[in-house]
């Protein structure tokens, strides 16, 4: 709730001139990217190195900062999956081997080019140091991103968002030699909730196979929704 009060509270701060610090941006992207409790639903699409795509419908399931769940529902080869994440940990369920098994952050999230941490982690203020540097973008904050722990998902992130609304833009996403391995297109920002705007759609691109890419469509979202405990729980997958 903190999290959620300080995406409708950080606007009027800004209209009386003071620019926002690297902190406040970056809490307000995991509040627009992850707010504390939701529920949604979305599609992606992975197009692979000779042309092909494959489509995901999912269901994804929020409670506080650190429990994540994610019911596949196509295409028929992944549907009954689940993705489980407490804290550190997550798993994927595989309802053929009616067991979970351990999966890492920086794992492929079904294949695609977004990671599990992408996907399952958006808790940059935990997970990263942040600082203002200029940006390449009119009309944008740019933060520069520093891993805290060896564990994240990059090494570093540079973020940009957008000066009147701190609407995250784009993302650049680096590995630990420097690399840049991914990079992200924010777009179609929507109400998807009352009060709670935020970009339903974001293309991830392969940086270092070209040809790859991956769009993420959020269909709906809701905040502030009921996420019974039981539902993070490793006894509740496959029910």
């Amino acid at each position: 709730m903190k999290a959620l009060l300080l995406t409708f509270t950080l606007l009027p701060t800004l209209a009386l001139g003071a620019d926002p610090t690297a902190d406040e941006i970056l809490a307000k992207y995991d509040a627009v990217m992850g707010p504390s409790t939701f529920e949604s639903q979305a599609e992606m699409t992975a197009t692979r190195e000779d042309g092909s795509t494959r489509t995901y419908a999912m269901r994804f399931l929020k409670r506080d900062a650190d429990k994540f769940r994610v019911w596949f529902a196509e295409p028929a080869s992944v549907k009954g999956q689940e993705v489980l994440r407490l804290g550190d940990n997550a798993w994927v369920y595989l309802p053929n081997l009616k067991r979970a098994t351990r999966i890492a952050n920086r794992d492929s999230f079904q294949g695609g080019d977004f990671n599990n941490a992408d996907v399952l982690r958006v808790n940059y203020r935990a997970d990263y140091d942040a600082k203002l540097v200029d940006s390449p973008v009119p009309d944008t904050w740019a933060l520069k991103l520093k891993a805290k722990t060896p564990e994240t998902a990059y090494d570093a992130i540079t973020l940009i968002v957008r000066k009147r609304d701190l609407q995250p833009v784009r993302g650049e996403y680096y590995g630990t030699s420097g690399q840049l391995i991914r990079s992200a297109t924010f777009s179609d920002w929507r109400e998807l909730d009352k009060g709670f705007v935020r970009p339903a759609r974001v293309v991830m691109q392969n940086e270092v196979v070209k040809a790859r890419k991956t769009e993420m469509v959020t269909r709906t979202f809701k905040v502030n929704v009921d996420a019974p405990p039981q539902r993070f729980m490793q006894a509740d997958l496959g029910k």
